[in-house]
């Protein structure tokens, strides 16, 4: 399995218990896909570079991962159709 990091942007609006269930649920697809999660940093909320969505702000989460090409391509899948996520991107360690 290969490390990847995985970043993400969480609506800020959501309420305390939907941030932690949007960031249970993510986590939950990397173990259920046979991933392995190294390290998870919730960085809390912080003013973007630009309005996403008509949001100024943020709540950025970052994940350290050992995953298959299979459960980052489930992962990907997951987070795109996730509506509390503004934005995310995944980069394979190394590159």
């Amino acid at each position: 399995m290969k490390k990847y990091e995985l970043m993400y942007i969480v609506n800020p609006t959501l309420d305390p218990e939907a941030l932690k269930a949007v960031i249970s649920d993510l986590n939950a697809v990397v173990t259920n896909n046979g991933g392995n999660i190294v390290e998870v940093k919730e960085m809390g909320l912080k003013d973007l570079a630009y309005e996403i969505e008509k949001h100024k702000k943020g709540y950025y989460v970052w994940l350290l991962a050992e995953m298959s090409p299979a459960a980052i391509a489930e992962y990907k899948r997951v987070v795109s159709i996730t509506e509390a996520v503004i934005r995310h991107i995944e980069v394979k360690e190394g590159e």
